[in-house]
């Protein structure tokens, strides 16, 4: 029996019991400042994006996974600002898939759905969140997508290789979310077998399983530069008006 079987079964539940992982241990070296505790208009990038989940009716705990250093700092913010479904803040590991192992280790065995979700995306909305919940269910792995804007080409040492087709190119964001025994099967074999990946659903694409796509948000940014800083501030005035 294959790992796929063994970790699928159909969930006939009206209602799932889903928890949030948010793994919050990345250096912020391309930012050059930590961007999770930077301010925008008051209120820490960490707390904004938690607070997402925290209003959520879809979400019933959240795991956020940081550095050593940093456990403490988080979770006197946590309490700060009443973010009462933050569960636990746990250490991650030297990896980004072994970080969120571990977050996922530490969901409540009661989750039927894992939603793992970049700390530096402060403006997921909840209409994303419940489409992807609700794909998840049926599908048991989705995450949100935008359509490409710009041409991409394949290069190779500054030289144009080919033009890949925009039309079946697409730009990934999150929440991914999975079930959780499937999640945490993948994580732990591509943790076991040292494989790299850059996000959570090469994870299980590596099992053989597909991920169903729902409609993401252009303003679903994650903040990984300087300049996507100017950007976060326009998104908030927009929301103002």
């Amino acid at each position: 029996m294959g790992v796929l079987s063994k970790v699928l079964g159909k969930m006939t539940e009206p209602k799932v019991s889903c928890a949030a992982v948010i793994p919050a241990a990345g250096s912020s070296s391309r930012m050059g400042l930590n961007k999770l505790m930077y301010e925008l208009n008051g209120m820490p990038v960490l707390v904004r994006t938690l607070s997402v989940f925290q209003k959520s009716a879809f979400i019933d705990e959240i795991i956020v996974v940081t550095r050593e250093t940093e456990v403490d700092e988080i979770t006197t913010l946590c309490k700060q600002y009443g973010l009462s479904k933050v569960k636990q803040v746990v250490v991650g590991g030297t990896t980004r898939t072994e970080s969120v192992l571990n977050g996922v280790r530490a969901v409540s065995k009661n989750s039927d759905l894992v939603a793992i979700h970049d700390a530096a995306r402060p403006f997921l909305t909840e209409r994303v969140l419940s489409e992807c919940i609700s794909a998840a269910k049926t599908y048991h792995a989705a995450a949100p997508a935008v359509a490409m804007k710009d041409t991409i080409k394949k290069v190779n040492g500054g030289i144009v290789e080919t033009t890949l087709d925009r039309d079946t190119l697409a730009a990934i964001q999150t929440p991914q979310i999975f079930t959780r025994e499937l999640i945490l099967a993948a994580l732990h074999d591509a943790a076991e077998k040292e494989v790299t990946l850059t996000d959570d659903c090469a994870a299980v694409e590596r099992l053989g399983m597909s991920v169903f796509l729902t409609q993401g948000d252009y303003f679903n940014i994650k903040l990984t530069t300087k300049e996507d800083l100017a950007f976060a501030k326009a998104i908030l005035e927009m929301e103002e008006q």
